[in-house]
């Protein structure tokens, strides 16, 4: 299957008529980097997890921005065997993007059944939920209901959950 891309991605949204905030900003890797950018983007703020479990299955979970996930009670939570972070070669391979790009948007590269999309269910309620455009230079405002849409549009069938975090140190 060929890679998308952005320019198939905008042309999905274009397509579907589906209304977007698009930010341009310095390019960010960490969820400290990104606080800088976000406090001038109004909405949820997203972290977004590539894993792979234990069976071999590959996992794209989107949670809040400052959340800090519990690895070892997420795999109740969806479903999945124990999970550990998935390589940058498989990321490039199913979802065409590298580290620090990942979003939930990603997916329109990945035949359908090769990775389980995962969004917090706080994310898939929420007005505004800000994701990369597959590039970590820009940020799209989208609805959370909005996002699911356009994964089961691509043909996957997202799992929406409460994500276990960790208590606060």
């Amino acid at each position: 299957m060929a890679m998308r891309g952005e320019a198939g991605l905008m042309a999905d949204l274009d397509a579907l008529a589906i209304p977007f905030a698009a930010h341009e900003h310095v390019a960010v890797f960490t969820v400290a980097e990104s606080d800088e950018v976000n406090a001038a983007i109004p909405g949820a703020h997203t972290k977004n997890l590539f894993l792979k479990d234990s069976g071999g299955a590959f996992w794209l979970v989107t949670v809040p921005g400052a959340a800090r996930v519990d690895l070892k009670a997420l795999p109740a939570a969806i479903g999945s065997k124990r999970v550990s972070f998935g390589k940058a070669e498989d990321m490039d391979r199913l979802l065409g993007i590298a580290p620090g790009s990942v979003t939930p948007l990603a997916a329109i590269n990945a035949p359908p059944g090769s990775i389980t999309v995962v969004l917090d269910a706080g994310l898939a309620a929420a007005d505004r939920v800000n994701v990369h455009p597959l590039r970590n230079t820009a940020t799209l405002g989208l609805g959370g209901a909005t996002i699911l849409d356009l994964l089961r549009h691509w043909g996957h069938h997202p799992l929406v959950a409460p994500i276990p975090v960790q208590d606060p140190a």
